[in-house]
């Protein structure tokens, strides 16, 4: 039998209440019928097609059911038997069936029953049901084995409309919580990586620039020689690393987190003013890098003399023969051992990890410090929900300073036994479709725009291999989509993370339709959605210009995120902090809605509209028209076109559209552009005044656009202030 958790039982009322779980098993209906005071004060409510499972049918047989068929009956007529059970003193509660669907998803309750169960017009009582495992594989899980469950009983909705959508809220909320509370999250991230590369220790970094190959279990080693020398020779607290993916970068990371080291991954395209900052915000002091990567970037702008650290000098000074002793070591050692030479405990729960600088696409880098809670939620919220092999194989080739390049692709593979193909460039497409053929990658992580680029150098065959290609920091074109199922047969999928949130907080997974058997279902995959919400993720929408007015979550607003993979501010920025948090919640700057299955739909950056004649005009809405309807150069793998505000005397601010395919003839195509725009159902107001032809669109080397970058073009072109 596995422990039972209650949370919130002041919330139970002393008047009969209709109680909505978001999932239930046998174990979890018996503890609520208990709580609200045994069987014979209780009814239960049982969808006839949408039925539970036989355990749970067998436990109701001796009880007081209610049976509806959705299709054959009416939200009145439900709603009359409902309150006629309850006016005899009896709580109800609404049992949910399993319905075809993916793992890990929010709740058991498809979108069709949440509306009904909204037009009852009956305000419930919320029941968070969470299933979860003290290990990292499935955290949180929809089916057994788990080792405990945590029933979260929420306030009573106050009466109104929109009941689905406080529904939703309020599991979402009940899952933070609840997901905050799993022991796993309170270990070390050194502790776990030991213990992963060590069970694991055939699975194998494969290098994409030369094919060699180095098994866990002698990385292992590796990285342990080089934290004993990192711990002997480097008194700080924070250590830079300017490397790319491959065994140099990866083993850096490792060794530092071993030491007790924070490492400070740069961003090696960094401005030299964006390096300074950097250096200024984080007080990194020594950097590690290779010798043979500083001749790759001889603009980048080097520290001098000492504070540069040659990790391959330093591993060819420790030696081959202190290393294998240090790999026989990782191997045979007992972990009590090891755990005490490196302290390995040391640092874990709440304490800072790993250091990370945004993009900087809109501005000055800012700091942002995941703790070990962070990344170890974000890692087991992945795994819960996505079904990858042991031994399968990731392409990783987004760089280690991108916070899905560090969590997903150089921090989860060895905690799960996974295998890293690493490659030092997300941009060398051809190159890429090479090493997901030939190892047979099963996920491959890019963003649109990369994987366009990607798509044009690929085959039929190319993708054969892969399970999961994932997208994001950028909207997914259909356009693009379609051509990957057309000519790759693979359905590409969107996500959603942010830097602040270690990183991913939403995904489309596997596409999960009716049955002729199950005509219910909650789907894995919607397209024009960045995905369902991870586990553990709380989501509420504000009015974007006042954050003290909630919104339904069917209604664009702004999106605040709360959750154990959220950050808690940025660092030395109280400034800033003040402005994106309130009451533990933080403040995205994107815009979105959330359906009844937990669906996020994105409505573009909140800093990406543009007040246009008192209107706010979305500059991603125009974007993506315009992009589709534009004739793009045969071999063009770039991004064509972008809009951007800039001041308008008459209007306030006015679109303008950097284009890398309009040269000449400029009247004309703006003319023509204006016209599908008003075809497509778009304002007139929104049209771009200008066109103004550049050699390419700024992109940073995330795939974001850099949004920065464009607005000075746009800026020099028309003669404005550059800031």
């Amino acid at each position: 039998m596995a422990k039972v958790h209650v949370f919130g039982k002041d919330n139970i009322t002393t008047q009969p209440s209709l109680y909505l779980p978001n999932r239930v098993d046998a174990e979890t209906l018996l503890e609520l019928e208990k709580l609200l005071g045994g069987a014979d004060n209780v009814a239960y409510m049982v969808e006839e097609v949408l039925l539970p499972a036989p355990a749970i049918m067998k436990k109701l047989a001796s009880r007081r059911v209610l049976k509806f068929n959705f299709r054959n009956s009416n939200s009145k007529t439900l709603r009359e038997k409902l309150l006629a059970i309850m006016q005899e003193g009896l709580d109800v509660i609404f049992v949910p069936g399993r319905p075809n669907s993916i793992i890990g998803c929010i709740s058991d309750v498809p979108m069709p029953f949440m509306m009904q169960l909204a037009a009852l017009h009956i305000s419930p009582i919320p029941v968070f049901v969470g299933f979860y495992r003290e290990n990292l594989r499935r955290a949180f899980s929809d089916s057994t084995p788990y080792d405990y469950i945590s029933i979260n009983i929420q306030p009573k909705l106050a009466p109104g409309p929109l009941t689905g959508e406080r529904v939703m809220e309020s599991w979402l909320d009940a899952s933070a919580d609840a997901y905050n509370r799993n022991p796993i999250l309170d270990k070390s991230i050194a502790r776990l990586l030991v213990e992963g590369m060590r069970h694991y220790s055939k699975s194998e970094l494969i290098d994409g620039m030369d094919g060699s190959s180095l098994p866990y279990g002698k990385m292992l080693g590796v990285a342990m020689a080089l934290a004993r020398y990192l711990k002997d020779n480097v008194k700080e607290e924070r250590l830079g690393i300017i490397l790319p993916p491959g065994k140099a970068g990866v083993i850096a990371n490792y060794a530092c987190i071993l030491a007790g080291i924070v490492p400070v991954n740069v961003n090696y395209t960094s401005s030299e003013a964006a390096f300074e900052s950097i250096i200024r915000q984080s007080g990194i002091r020594h950097f590690v890098t290779a010798r043979a990567f500083m001749t790759k970037l001889p603009q980048f702008p080097w520290p001098k003399g000492e504070s540069i650290l040659h990790i391959d000098k330093i591993l060819k000074g420790i030696g081959m023969t202190k290393i294998a002793s240090w790999v026989a070591f990782s191997k045979f050692a007992p972990m009590a051992v090891i755990a005490r030479t490196f302290k390995l405990d040391a640092r874990h729960g709440d304490d800072e990890a790993v250091l990370l600088f945004t993009s900087g696409s809109s501005g000055e880098p800012k700091g942002v410090a995941l703790t070990h809670r962070m990344v170890l939620a974000n890692v087991t919220q992945l795994l819960s929900r996505v079904d990858v092999p042991v031994g399968s194989r990731f392409l990783c080739s987004l760089p280690i300073f991108h916070s899905f390049g560090l969590t997903v692709t150089t921090i989860l593979p060895p905690l799960y036994g996974f295998s890293m193909v690493s490659y030092p460039s997300p941009l060398e497409a051809k190159k890429l479709n090479e090493l997901i053929e030939e190892y047979k990658c099963s996920l491959v992580v890019s963003t649109p725009t990369f994987a366009r680029s990607m798509l044009r150098r690929a085959h039929s065959g190319t993708y054969k291999s892969v399970l999961y290609f994932v997208v994001g920091a950028e909207k997914l074109q259909k356009a693009v989509a379609d051509e990957f199922a057309a000519k790759c047969n693979l359905e590409i999928l969107e996500g959603y993370g942010l830097t602040e949130t270690a990183p991913v907080c939403a995904v489309n997974l596997d596409r999960v339709e009716s049955t002729p058997e199950q005509p219910y279902y909650v789907p894995g995959c919607k397209f024009g959605t960045v995905g369902q919400i991870l586990p553990g993720v709380a989501v509420k929408l504000t009015d974007p210009d006042d954050d003290d007015k909630p919104l339904p979550l069917s209604e664009q607003g702004m999106i605040w995120l709360r959750g154990a993979n959220v950050f808690r501010g940025y660092i030395g920025r109280d400034d800033l902090n003040a402005t994106v948090f309130r009451d533990g919640w933080f403040k995205t700057g994107d815009l979105g809605t959330v359906d009844l299955n937990g669906f996020l739909t994105l409505g573009g950056r909140r800093s990406r509209f543009s007040k246009v004649g008192g209107e706010m005009v979305p500059h991603e809405v125009v974007e993506n028209a315009i992009d589709a309807f534009v004739q793009v150069p045969e071999g063009f793998t770039g991004r064509a076109i972008a809009i951007v505000g800039v001041p308008d005397a008459q209007r306030g601010e006015a679109l303008v559209m950097l284009s890398c395919v309009h040269q000449s003839q400029l009247t004309q195509a703006l003319d023509e552009i204006r016209t599908h725009l008003v075809e497509q159902g778009i304002p007139r107001l929104w049209s771009p005044r200008d066109i103004i032809p550049v050699e390419a669109i700024p992109v940073l080397p995330t795939g974001k656009m850099d949004l920065r970058g464009c607005q000075i073009l746009a800026n020099e072109a028309l003669g404005l202030d550059r800031n």
